[in-house]
């Protein structure tokens, strides 16, 4: 959280990015370019791909990129394009095929990666194995060979990837202050019981303002204002997101009556045993940490429009594994406030298309979102006239 005011040194209010921001898919080029394509992004969560051998194919703001877990079971990230000729080695959730196509062979086959053109093999460290009829004596050093890595780091249980590796902070400051904050909750123990994909036609700058404030949970969300009365008062001004935010009393967690029969995580101190917690990773992952379960969510920017949203629901194993286990007191209270969120967003995409729109302003209840302001613009800003 931020402690930037939205009211500037002459007292009048901060203004939001210009409307085109959020609309031109031109500027959805730019952020492409240097935001999503040279930061540290959140791609999805460890547990997705567990074994050695396992792997997946993700399309990532256009980019086919393949994740693989080598034989000492360490995560690896290559482009999934072969350094012969260029074929893409895997294919992306089955081969297609018609009448007139028929699927190809190669991809992740035991413990090499086949190109299904020309037959080269590559380990699952992304290093050339086999190139047939390629010899020295041609000046081929297969040696010299190696997939194009992308940039693999796990925190929390959760897989960052770096697309330019070699421009990439090091990881550990990129995510030192969101470990610090969040380092009695047991992320990386947690693992996925119910996940829920949502497609927002809004552009992934308002969702991420949309998250960062409370001023709009009063109109938006009178259920969750129930559960959480401080986000009515004041218009959600001076929440300390830092210790946490109250429940009302009696409440515990996200849940429609605020309580459940599942046990808190062990290690979280007495404020998190009954406070709400979250943050916003840039440039795609919200974390919304109850006492008993994590509700995380990893945004796919998909142009100017366009979000896919992966909301995965986060528990205990100690608790899954019980016969009894439910999660949907928890999940249905969150699908209500997330429907909520991206109606909303979708309103302000919509709206901000009127010819009268130039920008916004920030409320002084919305300060966090200078943050989002400043992230964006020093990162494109120098390339918009």
């Amino acid at each position: 959280m931020s402690d930037t005011n939205s009211i500037d040194s002459q007292g009048k209010l901060e203004s939001t990015l210009p409307s085109s921001w959020y609309l031109n898919e031109e500027i959805f080029d730019l952020e492409r370019e240097h935001i999503f394509m040279c930061e540290w992004v959140c791609a999805l969560r460890e547990e997705q791909i567990p074994n050695p051998g396992d792997h997946q194919v993700l399309d990532v703001y256009g980019e086919s990129i393949l994740l693989v877990r080598n034989k000492q079971g360490e995560l690896r990230g290559f482009y999934n394009v072969c350094r012969h000729r260029g074929a893409r080695l895997c294919p992306a959730g089955g081969q297609e095929t018609s009448n007139d196509r028929l699927p190809v062979k190669g991809g992740v086959v035991g413990s090499r990666i086949i190109c299904p053109y020309h037959a080269w093999s590559y380990d699952l460290d992304g290093q050339l194995q086999g190139a047939r009829h390629m010899t020295t004596d041609m000046g081929f050093n297969i040696e010299d060979v190696q997939l194009h890595k992308v940039g693999c780091e796990i925190w929390g249980g959760f897989v960052f990837i770096h697309l330019s590796p070699r421009k990439a902070e090091p990881f550990a400051g990129f995510i030192e202050k969101c470990a610090e904050r969040f380092q009695r909750y047991p992320l990386a123990d947690l693992r996925i019981a119910r996940t829920i994909r949502y497609h927002v036609n809004a552009n992934w700058k308002v969702l991420c303002e949309n998250y960062n404030e409370c001023y709009h949970c009063g109109p938006v969300h009178p259920e969750l204002c129930k559960l959480v009365p401080a986000f009515l008062e004041a218009g959600g001004a001076g929440l300390d997101w830092e210790r946490g935010i109250a429940h009302r009393e009696g409440a515990t967690t996200f849940t429609e009556s605020g309580t459940t029969s599942r046990r808190p995580f062990p290690g979280l101190n007495e404020d998190e045993k009954s406070r709400h917690k979250g943050d916003l990773v840039y440039p795609n992952l919200f974390l919304s940490l109850a006492s008993d379960h994590a509700a995380v969510f990893i945004l796919h920017a998909g142009g100017a429009d366009k979000t896919i949203i992966d909301c995965h629901f986060l528990f205990e194993t100690h608790e899954i594994n019980k016969p009894d286990f439910d999660p949907s007191d928890a999940v249905d209270f969150w699908h209500l406030v997330n429907r909520q969120d991206w109606s909303i967003c979708e309103v302000v995409q919509m709206g901000m298309h009127a010819r009268v729109h130039d920008r916004g302003v920030f409320s002084p209840m919305e300060d966090c979102n200078l943050d989002i302001r400043r992230y964006v613009t020093d990162r494109i800003g120098q390339f918009v006239d």
